[in-house]
């Protein structure tokens, strides 16, 4: 699996069905070995002992899951034939993977023209199964290549929104790359004030759109910044009350990385359930600190727990250190920081007031500022380059109806 269906597959799956049947042992403990990765947290997973014509028996009386894996000894003309009997017993949209004998590129090629999602050669092990079910289902929901964001502050006054705007702007701007920003902080979001708009909706309003898939609301709801960004417009929310519920809110985010292949996420002043459903998921997590000793401990602590949401992975979680030399004589030196931290600081920036604080007061996007700009490029965006061009050049596979169609559509053709 290249670099990019890595990356793209780094993220909590959607909640979905698995059902995996075969009759070698090896392949079934693998599948129940997925039960271990907290990408498959709220997938259901059934290993079940048989073949293709097992799963014909079952999904002729009951509806079937999103995938199904089919382990099998010989593909033939006979399996092929039972494969599409399978087909039409599976409801509309049911992906499918094989597991054969034969590491064959022309029978490889004849599956997925069937309508197979993938074929795979035995024996399997957990980790190759998890990565060609992560990206089947990711695909099934069509977001593969978008990549989530997450920015969180160890502290309050770090800078974490301005880092965000920042970030954005220069994923727009420098890489031309379309890109979605969104604030979770509900009527605490100073977006607003930053990128000069008013707040035209609530966060609560934005998720029952999503809810009821309202396209038309959301489009309304988002404000242009310009031609590559947008903002989620909300921050009209009740200060002082609850906002919206993690599940309401990733309903939100799955329609949004449909729509728009970067999607930044500010998490910080947020309640820590909205958090750590961010978290979870992102494929990308940045956490901001200060250069003292305070922001420095809860930014420790705040690292750890991040690690371990998200199963002991911290392959993508970034320390960015904000306002260095705003207090020189206070702050915490890099290499005892980094020893102190046990991981590489992922960017330094400079404290400016004149440029982040004056142009988030004047409302002007930071890349129209040469010094803000510079920085933007220098510190920030070597975090996120590598990923972003990885993830505009994986392809994006076509709309289709599952396996059902696909072979199906063969058996038409063949009679």
């Amino acid at each position: 699996m290249s670099e990019s269906d890595n990356q793209a597959t780094s993220i909590l799956l959607p909640s979905s069905k698995l059902a995996v049947y075969s009759k070698d042992p090896t392949t079934l403990e693998a599948a129940q070995g997925l039960e271990d990765d907290w990408r498959f947290a709220r997938v259901r997973i059934a290993g079940e002992e048989g073949g293709v014509e097992s799963a014909i028996q079952v999904y002729h009386e009951i509806s079937s899951p999103d995938l199904i894996v089919i382990q099998t000894d010989t593909i033939d003309e006979g399996f092929t034939e039972k494969l599409g009997e399978l087909a039409g017993h599976c409801d509309e949209g049911t992906s499918a993977i094989i597991i054969g004998p034969d590491n064959d590129v022309n029978l490889y090629r004849k599956l997925i023209d069937m309508g197979v999602s993938d074929y795979m050669v035995r024996p399997v092990s957990t980790e190759d199964l998890a990565e060609v079910v992560a990206k089947a289902l990711i695909e099934k929901i069509g977001v593969t290549g978008s990549r989530l964001i997450a920015l969180t502050g160890a502290k309050g006054g770090v800078g974490t929104t301005i880092i965000a705007e920042a970030l954005a702007c220069g994923v727009s701007d420098i890489l031309g790359q379309k890109a979605m920003l969104l604030d979770t902080s509900g009527g605490w979001s100073t977006l607003g004030v930053g990128l000069g708009f008013e707040p035209s909706t609530t966060l609560d309003e934005a998720v029952r759109a999503a809810e009821n898939n309202d396209e038309d609301s959301i489009k309304r709801m988002l404000h242009n910044v310009d031609e590559r960004l947008q903002v989620l417009a909300t921050g009209g929310d009740v200060m002082l009350e609850d906002t919206v519920t993690p599940e309401q809110f990733e309903a939100l985010i799955d329609m949004l990385m449909v729509k728009c292949p970067t999607v930044i996420v500010d998490v910080s002043h947020s309640p820590a359930a909205l958090q750590r459903c961010v978290i979870t998921r992102a494929n990308q997590i940045m956490v901001v600190s200060t250069p003292t000793l305070p922001a420095l401990r809860l930014a420790r602590s705040l690292i750890q727990e991040v690690r371990q949401v998200r199963g002991g992975d911290h392959g993508e979680v970034s320390l960015i250190i904000n306002m260095q030399g705003q207090a020189a004589s206070s702050e915490v030196s890099k290499n005892d920081i980094e020893k102190a931290m046990e991981l590489s600081v992922a960017a330094y920036l400079p404290f400016d007031s004149k440029v982040f604080l004056n142009n988030e007061s004047e409302s002007k996007k930071l890349t129209e500022d040469k010094a803000a700009r510079d920085i933007i490029d220098k510190h920030l965006l070597p975090l996120v380059r590598k990923h972003l061009a990885a993830a505009e050049s994986s392809e994006q596979p076509e709309e289709d109806g599952g396996f059902l169609d696909g072979i199906l559509g063969k058996l038409k053709k063949k009679a």
